[in-house]
């Protein structure tokens, strides 16, 4: 099994209210989607990990990370499968699968079957606002050094 135990939880809706920013918790915990090409994240690609701005668990490593043009970060796959719950979307039209962090149930964004094939061809189109990136030279002292990246 991988990360998902004890030590990560969701706080009280009044905490996180306190805690993210009104972009965060829309997208966290009502599900909105940011806009593409304007998010922290999309064009990043520093070494390091990727944890649920929420729980703070880990959910997608760097190494996984490709640029996909859709203006959101994009990974082939998460950390280890536990980390993910999948849920179908028939919003707007169109037939989607959601994924969401498995401890704080936070919206992640959608995974997508259009992605490199010679790593699994998904894609996980993720928004930027429910992430939190710990660099390649921070995982040991935040605790996750079995992530870092040679």
């Amino acid at each position: 099994m991988g990360e998902t135990d004890k030590k990560f939880k969701k706080p009280s809706l009044d905490v996180l209210k306190g805690q993210l920013t009104e972009i965060q918790y829309q997208v966290t915990q009502l599900g909105v989607t940011e806009h593409p090409f304007d998010n922290r994240y999309w064009n990043h690609f520093e070494k390091g990990l990727y944890v649920d701005v929420v729980s703070g668990e880990p959910l997608f490593s760097s190494k996984d990370k490709f640029e996909s043009s859709c203006g959101w970060p994009s990974f082939t796959r998460p950390v280890f499968k536990e980390a993910i719950r999948y849920i179908e979307d028939n919003t707007f039209l169109m037939h989607r699968i959601e994924v969401r962090s498995q401890v704080s149930d936070s919206h992640l964004g959608h995974v997508f079957d259009d992605g490199p094939e010679i790593s699994g061809g998904m894609r996980y189109c993720i928004n930027s606002a429910s992430l939190k990136f710990i660099p390649n030279d921070e995982l040991d002292e935040a605790g996750f050094g079995r992530y870092k990246i040679d």
